[in-house]
């Protein structure tokens, strides 16, 4: 998984990026950013407004989100920010110059960081259990073919007892979660104080998948999640596993209306009146209604955890 995603010829150093394969949140609307924009706010006014403030983008693909949140910023918070993309792909042509361009997040900073379907891409390990009820890690060849390894031990065992028990069952799969544990954990070190925050499609102990979630994906389609790096190999996100002491899951559906993007038809009233607010109302109630969907983005998870502040989202 490693090196197909981020190998010399991985699949998010490829030139078209992975807004040429998936469509996420960030695509689907403005509103995203803008909400992100007003979280970022929140974060600011719990800080008491400091000197420079970060904003983080955690899995940055191609820098659009950071610009659109520097843009959707109020003018005296822009003035403050500190933004910083963070992806193994070069920098884009033509981004917006305030923008750093890093492969690693900055250390020691006050502000918000923001993972939007990030951790789902940590790579990890798949197992699955075999004739004999052992819990074995599958080997992939390079043509997607598969076969089973040695048995699962040490921290991953450890790891799956606590999060992903699997009964004794031949076929049963699970995904170990343990890397994206400790990638999350390093992520919110970064912050001094503020907010850190991952997105992400994701499952709870109570309602782990059978057979796990390990999905590849290409020009917008699922495919088998052949490692050669032509496609995007995911699987959800344990994100109760990766919550440190303090932290929040919520829906993205919660976590957007308490920041102000709802789905609501604008009144007809509005279309007499000013037929064209009235089409761009609508538009707009489309977008947040995609943005908050059951069954779709909006069952998306929300890893909400403070560092040194209050939960902006609770106020």
């Amino acid at each position: 998984m490693e090196a197909a995603l981020y190998g010399p010829d991985g699949f998010y150093l490829r030139p078209e990026g992975p807004a040429g394969h998936f469509r996420t949140s960030v695509h689907a609307s403005p509103l995203f950013a803008g909400a992100v924009a007003r979280l970022l706010c929140r974060v600011d006014e719990a800080l008491d407004h400091p000197d420079e403030l970060a904003f983080v983008d955690l899995g940055a693909g191609r820098g659009e989100l950071t610009a659109a949140v520097l843009t959707a910023l109020p003018a005296d918070v822009a003035a403050r920010v500190r933004a910083c993309a963070v992806e193994r792909a070069g920098r884009p042509e033509g981004l917006d110059r305030r923008i750093e361009w890093r492969d690693l997040p900055p250390t020691g900073v006050t502000g918000l960081l923001f993972a939007n379907e990030w951790l789902d891409n940590v790579p990890l390990d798949v197992v699955e259990v075999d004739s004999e009820g052992v819990a074995r890690h599958v080997l992939v060849g390079d043509d997607g073919g598969e076969s089973l390894g040695g048995p699962v031990e040490g921290d991953d065992a450890s790891w799956l007892a606590r999060w992903w028990p699997l009964a004794p069952e031949p076929g049963l799969r699970a995904e170990t979660g343990r890397p994206r544990d400790e990638a999350w954990a390093r992520a919110a070190a970064t912050l001094t104080r503020g907010l850190a925050v991952a997105v992400d499609y994701a499952h709870d102990r109570a309602g782990r998948p059978p057979f796990g979630t390990l999905a590849g994906f290409r020009a917008g389609r699922e495919t088998a999640p052949v490692p050669d790096g032509t496609c995007d190999i995911t699987a959800h996100v344990a994100l109760d596993a990766c919550a440190l002491p303090g932290a929040r899951l919520l829906t993205q559906r919660a976590a957007l209306h308490a920041l102000g993007v709802s789905g609501g038809r604008p009144p007809l009233s509005l279309a007499s009146s000013d037929p064209k607010a009235y089409v761009h109302a609508l538009t707009r109630a489309g977008e947040a209604a995609e943005l908050t969907a059951d069954g779709g983005l909006g069952d998306f998870g929300w890893l909400v955890q403070p560092v040194g502040i209050a939960d902006p989202l609770e106020a």
